[in-house]
């Protein structure tokens, strides 16, 4: 009795009639041939692991039809590539689109062979199968060793992933091989993908999902429950450790997590996306608003406001040095909270950047230019100079005009200026430090320079250069107070210096 209905059959028939498609030889050329009746609705077809739907009849080469899918009204489901069908559906539907129609003649090799399948199928038959693929669930294969199967129940938007780092939100029901259930979130659940939660099989196939996607896990115990955290939030009483899992995960959205220096000392969490492409480097004039957080949620800094935000040079050191470093991978108006870990202590920023001005790289500059910004570099290094801070606005300044063989007499002239008070701020700067800056080499005989080397020579107790330098500075400019009243500070100094030198070698030769 043939199982094909008379109206499929003549449609079948009818549509091989119009269809243009020649029978060709298809899969690892044992003689599969294929002809499309119906032409598939996509590009991708499935691979092996992927679990297919599809609608089928046979028939043998003599024409006698005797089973069929749909007269049944359920689709044939199995795993292509799984040697769980012959070989010829495995190599035939893996050349199938999504809604593709073909006719199949599959010799005895990739059918039943020598043996056949008693009494429907006799020995050496060759089989014509009539196959639909409805469609597929891709099943992924991601922990390496078969313990974490994915089935993609629904496909996700775009072709972005979250990263190792990223903080997701998803909604999710896990339940033991026997249909107990485990845990579940069905308002939804945010966790970090480094710390994981539920097991370890969770973490790492929702690193695999796109937005929006569904996915069942098929998760071994090897990478299941019995690695699960005490905390976890079980909800079945009686769920062996050593249960396999299925898990159905959602993964609604995640926000983006982003390791600064690639050792996770320097994590930013994205809370709001930027505009457009570019970002601040070393040198960009930004404005911030951030509020800086110990561990425990007390403020311990506040910098700017929406009405008036922060403004301060990048790589100048004005601002926490690893803040500053997450500052340089933002774009404008992006909101961020910045993580920042030491084996001291921990500490949190939650920091929006308002707006960047991106100064030119040096080498683009006209000399004008050059100069101009060396100017601007100039005044915000006098404005730091005011607290004591060391500024990279001196140093960049300085190397605005580094090469100048290009410069007219004037702009020499001009550039020199610039240069030497570069030298002198920055010498000053360095000096409150402990640390000391060539300055004379510029002008051999400038007053603030001789002065500035002899606080360091002091310093450094280094009196008779400091001594030195200090009447240096007064022959110039006799009526300097401020050196007079170093000079004073430096004859006293030398003073009990030779006093304590006295009170040694009376010991040594008593």
């Amino acid at each position: 009795m043939a199982l094909v209905s008379s109206n499929e059959e003549i449609s079948l028939k009818s549509e091989a009639q119009v269809s243009d498609f020649p029978e060709i030889a298809v899969g690892a050329n044992k003689g599969l041939l294929k002809k499309i009746v119906r032409k598939g609705i996509s590009w991708q077809t499935p691979i092996p692991g992927d679990e297919v739907l599809v609608h089928y009849s046979l028939r043998l080469k003599d024409g006698e039809d005797f089973e069929s899918s749909r007269d049944r009204g359920i689709p044939f489901t199995f795993k292509l590539g799984q040697c769980e069908v012959i070989e010829g559906w495995d190599q035939g539907i893996a050349t199938m689109r999504k809604g593709e129609r073909s006719v199949f003649t599959i010799p005895p090799e990739l059918g039943y062979g020598e043996k056949g399948c008693p009494p429907q199928i006799p020995p050496d038959t060759t089989l014509i199968f009539d196959i639909e693929l409805i469609s597929w669930y891709p099943i992924r294969e991601i922990s390496g060793d078969g313990g974490i199967l994915k089935k993609i129940i629904r496909e996700g938007e775009g072709w972005a992933t979250p990263n190792e780092h990223d903080e997701v939100f998803v909604k999710y029901v896990a339940r033991d091989e026997n249909g107990n259930m485990v845990s579940q979130s069905d308002k939804g659940m945010e966790f970090s993908l480094t710390d994981g939660h539920l097991c370890p099989a969770m973490a790492k196939a929702v690193k695999t999902m796109r937005k929006g996607e569904e996915t069942e896990l098929l998760v071994k115990f090897s990478h299941g429950h019995r690695h699960c955290s005490s905390d976890m939030p079980v909800v079945g009483d009686a769920v062996s450790p050593y249960s396999n899992l299925i898990i159905r995960v959602e993964l609604i959205s995640w926000r983006s997590v982003v390791d600064i220096k690639g050792d996770g000392k320097i994590l930013k969490k994205i809370m709001k996306t930027g505009k457009g492409f570019d970002r601040p480097n070393e040198g960009s004039r930004v404005q911030v608003t951030y509020i800086g957080k110990l561990e425990n949620g007390t403020i311990f800094e506040t910098k700017g406001s929406d009405a008036e935000p922060f403004e301060y040079i990048c790589g100048g050191e004005q601002i926490n040095k690893d803040l500053d470093r997450a500052v340089m991978t933002m774009k404008k108006g992006e909101a961020a909270v910045v993580k920042v870990s030491s084996d001291e202590a921990s500490s949190s920023y939650e920091i929006k950047l308002i707006d960047f001005i991106k100064e030119k790289p040096f080498w683009k500059m006209g000399i004008q230019e050059r100069i101009e910004a060396c100017g601007r570099n100039k005044n915000e290094g006098n404005t730091l100079f005011q607290r004591w801070e060391v500024s990279a606005c001196l140093q960049e300044g300085l190397r605005l005009i580094e090469y100048n063989h290009s410069f007219n007499h004037e702009e020499k002239l001009r550039a020199n200026s610039l240069r030497l008070l570069c030298y002198l701020n920055n010498a000053a700067c360095k000096l409150k430090l402990g640390e000391y800056v060539e300055v004379l080499e510029i002008e051999p005989l400038n007053v603030k320079a001789f002065f500035r080397r002899s606080q360091a020579c002091m310093s450094t107790s280094d009196l008779d250069k400091a001594e030195e330098d200090i009447k240096n500075v007064l022959a110039l400019d006799p009526n300097n107070r401020d050196a007079k009243i170093a000079y004073k500070k430096l004859k006293e100094k030398l003073r009990q210096y030779c006093q304590q030198e006295s009170g040694i070698m009376e010991k040594m030769f008593r």
